[in-house]
């Protein structure tokens, strides 16, 4: 089924290799305004992200219609629209909205323990409820169950390792690069069948470092105890169980949208549609709205439930999603495109692909441009093929999958949870550090894991 005229449709292809590189500097543009403005200029940043966003999305439109045709154009905008940033967005608000509606009551008493306990489930129930999803479940009640301690700050830095990113790595529930994959193709078991072993040797030894830090922090502390400002007035339990159920709604929708094979495709100026996608999209919906309807506005006001994370996301990554488009075709492109230098870069002298150069090379820039559009910028250096991918070059997708989720810990801006976790620890009084203090922290614990992690798995 059109929708669009035919003249559109047949539109829809861009030659990358007759791009100029000079079509990425809008791509560019945004990704280094979400690096460095939060810096450089926090309070312009705030207000008019929304702008900035909108302003690079249009730097790449605009010359983009005009030079090559409104067609082409209308077709690759509607594409980027549709198959990608409406399915991306709909699932994030459902676990962030579901995620919300479920508060942690009661007061914990935080010891080495006990954090590390909360701090394993959390990297479990990522893959299952999003790193955003299960970061805003369980960060408010670690920080209170730390709050009597002097020293927390690094509680909360292993968390955002954890729980916002390496716990997400298993399902495409997980991460966003992950669920990116699957949109392409990618089976939703794939990563947990073929990077199970990293995830679990580089959580495995994150709890354990973080284990005997917080035993030295515990007892040095102990010397100087301060009163817990919590006081242990409710017993432990969660408010608003309901979207428990919900969540599992969410769980199913993705899963039925993997598994469920129709014929019925609508055709949406050149991009297929299949109707377990529409399904999926429209149930998420659903249990979204469900959400915000049935959860107690109390339970909202304990979790300080808001949009405000949400909406930043969503604005973002509408201008990634559309400047990324040229990008993405020249990578396409090969060798033979502008950007043949990285793919020469990623590729043994045979030709094949090296998979520990793909997995540093998609880690590094995940750490700093974001994980989700870095992960497709190296899925289709690869070639973009999920059956390939999938098979022969499995491989290489693992070391994009892990690279792109594992290294969004190493910078607070690598994935969208860091930024939240900061901004909640920060309002509990937890003095977190600066962009480069973190980033000290993750060079001295995260990289030489990850050193480890290439020479046992990427050789």
């Amino acid at each position: 089924m059109a929708l669009l005229t035919p003249g559109w449709c047949a539109a829809a292809e861009l030659d990358g290799a007759s791009l100029s590189v000079a079509w990425g500097v809008p791509f560019a543009g945004i990704l280094l305004s979400i690096a460095l403005l939060p810096l450089l200029a926090p309070h312009f940043w705030h207000h008019h992200f929304g702008k900035v966003a909108a302003g690079w999305a249009l730097a790449f439109l605009v010359p983009f219609a005009v030079v090559f045709g409104l067609p082409l154009a209308g077709a690759n905008f509607v594409h980027a629209l549709v198959a990608e940033y409406i399915p991306f967005v709909v699932l994030l608000t459902a676990l962030f909205t579901v995620s919300g509606g479920i508060y942690v009551r009661g007061n914990l008493h935080g010891s080495p323990g006990l954090n590390t306990a909360i701090l394993a489930i959390g990297t479990v129930l990522a893959s299952f409820m999003g790193t955003t999803g299960a970061s805003m479940l369980l960060i408010r009640p670690l920080i209170r169950a730390n709050d009597g301690r002097k020293s927390c700050v690094h509680v909360v830095v292993f968390f955002i390792f954890l729980v916002s990113n390496v716990g997400g790595s298993l399902t495409p529930l997980g991460d966003p690069p992950l669920f990116l994959g699957f949109l392409k193709g990618v089976s939703f078991f794939w990563t947990m069948e073929h990077i199970w072993g990293e995830t679990l040797l580089l959580s495995i030894a994150l709890l354990v470092v973080f284990y005997l830090l917080d035993s030295y922090l515990f007892r040095r502390d102990g010397k100087h105890p301060r009163p817990d400002p919590t006081p242990d007035t409710h017993s432990l339990g969660f408010d608003g169980k309901l979207n428990f159920v919900l969540l599992l709604g969410v769980i199913a929708l993705v899963l039925m949208s993997g598994l469920w094979k129709s014929e019925v495709v609508f055709d949406v100026v050149g991009t297929p549609v299949g109707l377990p996608g529409l399904v999926r999209d429209v149930g998420l919906i659903v249990l979204t709205l469900a959400s915000l309807k049935l959860t107690p506005a109390i339970v909202h006001q304990a979790n300080q439930f808001d949009w405000a994370p949400m909406q930043e996301v969503a604005k973002l990554f509408a201008g990634i999603f559309l400047t990324i488009i040229p990008v993405i075709a020249m990578l396409k492109a090969g060798t033979d495109g502008p950007f043949g230098a990285i793919v020469r870069a990623v590729t043994r002298a045979d030709g094949s692909p090296d998979p520990a150069m793909y997995f540093w090379a998609t880690g590094v820039l995940s750490s700093f441009l974001d994980n989700a559009p870095t992960y497709l910028v190296f899925f289709n250096t690869a070639g973009g093929d999920p059956a390939v991918l999938m098979t022969a070059l499995a491989p290489t997708l693992a070391a994009i999958s892990a690279g792109a989720v594992f290294m969004g810990a190493n910078t607070y801006i690598g994935n969208a949870p860091n930024l939240m976790v900061k901004a909640i620890a920060e309002s509990r009084g937890v003095p977190m550090p600066s962009f480069f203090g973190y980033m000290a922290w993750s060079c001295g614990v995260l990289l030489p894991l990850l050193a480890i992690i290439t020479w046992i798995f990427f050789r």
